[in-house]
C-alpha cells in the first residue's frame, strides 16, 4: 500500500471539536453541545464534508508536488558526479611528448556482479619527457653545492651531511618543469645512510611550484631511503614550475630530512650517491563519471517567450553554467544558464535549465498591472536553429569507486600500457527526490535566499556547490573578528577498505570554498564579514589490547578493531548516531571500550590509551583517558593501534 501524505492531519472528529470550542467563544449562550442538537449535526455534516476533501487533498500526485515547489522557486537538485584523478602509465619512456586527449574513457573492470563504471577524461593531457639536469646539496642555512662533474665521472658523494640533520636537502633539477607527471629517479647508491628502517626513511619529496615547495606523492621508493641502487617513482603536482636557483634554471625537485616517527630512528649516516638519471613515465588527469555530449541541436525558436526545450540526454549532471548558441547570421550567438530570470530584461540573452528533468527553459514575459507585457529576458528570432555545445550527463553515487578499481582503458592511446586511480572517486550524489524537496521545501521559503540566522548560512553554503557533506556556522570570535561569521565546511570523502579518510580530502578544494564565500556574499547582510573555512580536525589515536574469544581468527580480529574505530571516529559518518562526530564532543576511554567488545570476536577489552595527534606531523602526545575539543572541532582517526593477544 503506497504512503499517504498528510497536508492536512486533521479528522472529521477534530474538525467537530475544533468547530464546537469556536462555538463557545463566538456564542456563549449557546450550551447545548449534544448529538441530539441541530447545530451540532450541522457541524458533524460540515465536517464530514471537509473530512472528504482533505482525503483527495492528501493525495495529490508528484507531479503536482514538484509543482507547488516550483512555485516556491524549488527545483529538484540533479545528481551531482563523481571525480578521480587517473594515472596514465606509458609502457616505456618516450623521447617526444605523450597527449592523452580530453574525453578517453577508462572505466573499473566488468564482472558477473557488477556493471563497469566508466569515467571521462576531462582536460588534455601532456607527458613531456624530462631529463636530470642537475643535482645539488644542501646543508641547514648553507647554500646549494652542485655535483653535476662528480655525477659525470661516477664518482660517490654524501647527500646530507656525516650527521644527518633536520633541514638537510637533496635537489634534484629537470630540464624544465613536469606538472602532473609521474617522475621517476634513479639512483645508484651505496649502503651508508644507516639507522633508518627504509620502509619508513625519514624523507620528503616536494616540488617547486613558483611561490613555495609543495608535497609530492611517493608511489613507491625502491631505494630503501637512497640506501641501495633502485627508483623512486613520484606524482608531480599540477603546480610545478621551472624556476632558477641560483644561476641554474630547472623544474626543481627535493628530498627534505625531517623527524622520523615515534617508532622508527633517524640516519646515523648519510647515504651516498654515485649516479642519477630522471624520467617521466606517466601523467596524472582528472576524470568524471559523467558522459560528454556536444553540439547537441535541441530545435527551432518559435520567436516567443517562455519556450522550454527537453534535451536529448537527462539529468545534466551538476555543474559549470551551460551556454545555448543560437544561429544568427553567418555565426552564433552565446546564451548564458542563470539561476533565475529575476532581475533581467528583454535585452539579456540567459536562460535557465532544469538539470532534473533535462530541459532548457527561455524567458517568460509577465502581464503587469497596467496591461502591459514584461518581458525578463531576450527571445531567439523564430526559425533560429538553437545548440547546446556542451554539457554532461549521468553522474550518481555509484561513481565512488574505491582506490586501484579503475584499471580498463577503453580505447587505445598511443604509448600508454595502463591506468589507474590512486584515491577513490568522491562526489558522486544521487539526484534529489521528491520526498527530500518536501523537506526543503520549507527551509528555502523560510530563507528566501538571505541569510540572517546561522540556519540560513548553513542552507545557503550546502545549496551552493555539490560535494559538501557538513556545514556549521558560528560567530567569528572577539576582538577584531566580533561580530563576523565563520562558516566551517566538511567536504564529501569516501574512505577506503579499513574505513580510513585521508586528511586532504577534508579539506575542501579552494575553489569551492571560493564559490561558497562569493554565493553568501550576495546574500548576507550589509556589513557582515563572512569567513569560509574548514574546521579544525583533531587528530585521535587510540591504542588498545584485546583478548579475543576462543577460536576467533586473531588476524581478521584485529583488522575489524582498527576498521571499528576509523568508523566511530569518523567526522562524516561516526559518532554515537551514526551521522558524523558532533561538533565539539569529547573522546573518551569509555566509548573506545564499548565499541571495540561490540565485535564479535572480542572476549575481553584488556586496556584502552587516547593520544592527540597532529594529522599534518604525525606528532603525538601523552596517553589519556580523555581529549577535549574545541566546540567547533571535529576528530579525525589517525593510524590506530589494536594488538590483539593470543587466546
Amino acid at each position: 500500500m503506497l504512503p499517504t501524505p498528510n497536508l492536512d492531519d486533521r479528522r472529521f472528529q477534530d474538525l467537530v471539536d475544533d468547530a464546537k470550542r469556536m462555538v463557545q467563544r463566538r456564542c456563549p449562550e449557546w450550551t447545548d453541545h449534544n448529538v441530539s442538537d441541530p447545530g451540532v449535526t450541522l457541524i458533524e455534516t460540515v465536517a464530514f464534508m471537509t473530512d472528504e476533501l482533505f482525503y483527495r487533498l492528501n493525495r495529490v500526485p508528484d507531479r503536482l508536488y514538484v509543482a507547488f515547489l516550483e512555485l516556491l522557486g524549488v527545483r529538484l537538485h540533479p545528481a551531482a558526479a563523481a571525480t578521480a584523478d587517473v594515472t596514465m602509465w606509458l609502457s616505456a619512456p618516450q623521447e617526444e611528448t605523450v597527449v592523452v586527449p580530453e574525453g578517453t574513457e577508462v572505466a573499473t573492470a566488468h564482472s558477473e556482479r557488477d556493471e563497469a563504471v566508466v569515467f571521462t577524461t576531462t582536460v588534455e593531457l601532456h607527458v613531456p619527457p624530462r631529463h636530470l639536469a642537475h643535482l645539488l646539496t644542501q646543508r641547514p642555512g648553507g647554500e646549494p653545492v652542485g655535483h653535476d662533474e662528480q655525477l659525470g665521472f661516477r664518482q660517490p658523494f654524501p647527500v646530507f651531511a656525516d650527521q644527518p640533520q633536520l633541514g638537510d636537502v637533496l635537489l634534484l633539477g629537470l630540464d624544465d618543469s613536469a606538472p602532473s607527471c609521474v617522475v621517476v629517479l634513479r639512483f645508484d647508491s651505496d649502503v651508508q645512510g644507516v639507522g633508518v628502517d627504509p620502509r619508513h626513511p625519514p624523507l620528503v619529496w616536494e616540488a617547486w611550484d613558483g611561490h613555495g615547495w609543495v608535497a609530492c606523492e611517493v608511489d613507491s621508493d625502491g631505494t630503501g631511503g637512497l640506501n641501495r641502487p633502485g627508483d623512486v617513482v613520484l606524482h608531480v603536482p599540477a603546480s610545478h614550475t621551472a624556476s632558477v636557483l641560483g644561476d641554474r634554471r630547472a623544474g626543481w625537485l627535493r628530498c627534505r630530512v625531517v623527524p622520523p616517527d615515534d617508532d622508527y630512528s633517524p640516519y646515523s649516516a648519510s647515504p651516498t650517491v654515485r649516479e642519477a638519471s630522471a624520467f617521466t613515465i606517466g601523467g596524472t588527469v582528472a576524470a568524471v563519471h559523467a558522459d560528454t555530449v556536444t553540439d547537441e541541436v535541441i530545435g527551432l525558436s518559435e520567436g516567443v517567450h517562455g519556450q522550454v526545450f527537453p534535451l536529448e540526454h537527462r539529468p545534466v549532471v551538476a555543474g559549470p553554467p551551460l551556454t545555448l548558441e543560437v544561429a544568427a547570421g553567418s555565426g552564433w550567438d552565446t546564451w548564458t544558464e542563470v539561476d533565475s530570470f529575476a532581475g533581467h530584461d528583454e535585452q539579456d540573452q540567459v536562460l535557465v535549465v532544469d538539470r532534473a528533468a533535462g530541459e532548457v527553459q527561455l524567458a517568460p514575459a509577465v502581464r503587469e498591472p497596467d496591461g502591459t507585457l514584461r518581458a525578463y529576458g531576450a527571445v531567439p528570432p523564430k526559425g533560429a536553429p538553437l545548440r547546446v555545445p556542451r554539457y554532461r550527463t549521468g553522474g550518481g553515487p555509484g561513481g565512488n569507486v574505491a582506490a586501484g578499481t579503475v584499471q580498463v582503458l577503453r580505447g587505445t592511446v598511443p604509448f600508454v600500457d595502463r591506468v589507474s586511480n590512486r584515491r577513490p572517486a568522491s562526489g558522486g550524489v544521487a539526484a534529489e527526490t521528491i520526498e527530500e524537496a518536501k523537506e526543503r521545501g520549507p527551509l528555502a521559503l523560510r530563507v528566501r535566499d538571505r541569510a540572517v540566522t546561522a540556519e540560513d548560512y548553513e542552507e545557503l553554503a550546502r545549496a551552493a556547490v555539490t560535494g559538501v557533506a557538513r556545514v556549521r556556522c558560528v560567530a567569528a570570535g572577539d576582538g577584531a573578528d566580533a561580530g563576523g561569521v565563520r562558516v566551517l565546511v566538511v567536504p564529501a570523502a569516501v574512505a577506503d577498505a579499513d574505513g580510513a579518510l585521508r586528511f586532504e580530502e577534508l579539506v575542501p578544494d579552494p575553489a569551492q570554498l571560493a564559490a561558497i564565500a562569493e554565493h553568501l556574499d550576495d546574500r548576507r547582510p550589509v556589513g557582515a564579514r563572512v569567513s569560509v573555512e574548514p574546521p579544525f580536525y583533531q587528530g585521535v589515536t587510540v591504542v588498545a589490547r584485546i583478548t579475543p574469544r576462543p577460536r576467533a581468527s586473531v588476524p581478521l580480529l584485529q583488522a575489524e578493531a582498527v576498521r571499528a574505530l576509523n568508523r566511530y571516529f569518523d567526522p562524516l559518518r561516526g559518532g554515537p548516531d551514526g551521522v558524523g562526530w558532533p561538533f565539539g564532543r569529547p573522546v573518551q576511554a569509555g566509548e573506545v571500550y564499548a565499541v571495540l567488545q561490540r565485535l564479535p570476536g572480542t572476549e575481553l577489552v584488556e586496556d584502552v590509551k587516547l593520544f592527540a595527534a597532529d594529522p599534518l606531523t604525525g606528532r603525538r602526545g601523552e596517553p589519556l583517558q580523555r581529549i577535549d575539543l574545541d566546540a567547533h572541532a571535529l576528530v579525525f582517526s589517525f593510524r590506530h593501534q589494536v594488538r590483539v593477544l593470543e587466546p
